[in-house]
């Protein structure tokens, strides 16, 4: 694939993934934040994995690009989740 199309995969996937969590009520974002977790650690390790065979520099960049990205969102999941879980324990 060119660095054109590249771009344009990752345009649209960032749309398109604001697009869907903006959309998500605020009540019912920790509680998905939280079961997202699990998914976000197999998305690091799909780019991982792809990242480590990418051919061109092009293919290197956008796999450190998504490391990078879906590690901050393992990390948010995470920090969100105490805080909700810290909410509910007794003082």
């Amino acid at each position: 694939m060119n660095f054109l199309s590249l771009l344009l995969i990752f345009i649209v996937a960032a749309l398109l993934g604001y697009k869907v969590i903006s959309s998500v009520p605020q009540l019912l974002h920790t509680p998905l934040m939280s079961g997202t977790n699990a998914i976000s650690g197999v998305t690091i390790l799909g780019s991982l994995v792809s990242t480590a065979f990418a051919l061109s520099l092009d293919s290197k960049v956008f796999g450190f690009i998504a490391i990078a990205l879906a590690t901050i969102n393992l990390v948010g999941g995470f920090v969100v989740t105490d805080r909700m879980l810290k909410m509910f324990r007794n003082s």
